[in-house]
């Protein structure tokens, strides 16, 4: 798969569980990873590593160069994936990540974008208004290589019983 740019990407409509088939997918928007982006996370999360603060330091390690913090890329990945629009305003709530891997690192400069497949769809036993939805999420760079990836799980609306 060709990695998107930013005007090449595939946007989603709302979705509610009953609208969603395994396989479906989407790849996001591209979006390139920044010096200040770097620093933001750093400094809100307090982790102040010298692998992202300091580039003597990072040029001593097996990097050569500074990387973006794991979870701050992570946290752009959110971004990315919501802004496709499938799961606003039917997702209920984020359930959590299976088996998130940090495979690669991503530098300062990297452009990444987010491909996402559903796996798994399960309507609630309990509450008939809702579900759960597995997607499998890939985070990846400009060479189109997974630098992150894993499982998100989210509860999902089914659709208002008036568009029944």
């Amino acid at each position: 798969m060709t990695s998107p740019t930013v005007q090449q990407y595939t946007s989603a409509t709302v979705r509610y569980l009953e609208d969603l088939i395994v396989g479906d997918n989407w790849v996001t928007k591209a979006r390139t990873i920044t010096e200040t982006d770097v620093v933001t996370f750093a400094t809100w999360s307090g982790d102040m590593h010298p692998l992202h603060t300091n580039e003597e330091y990072a040029r001593s390690t097996e990097f050569g160069r500074r990387i973006a913090h794991g979870p701050g890329a992570l946290s752009i990945a959110f971004g990315l994936e919501m802004s496709l629009g499938w799961k606003d305003p039917s997702a209920i709530a984020f359930l959590g990540i299976r088996d998130w891997s940090m495979r690669a690192p991503i530098f300062i400069g990297d452009t990444i974008f987010v491909r996402e497949r559903v796996t798994e769809i399960r309507p609630s036993k309990s509450k008939p208004d809702r579900g759960i939805v597995v997607t499998r999420v890939e985070l990846c760079n400009q060479r189109d290589e997974i630098c992150q990836e894993g499982d998100w799980v989210v509860l999902l609306s089914r659709r208002p019983e008036e568009a029944r």
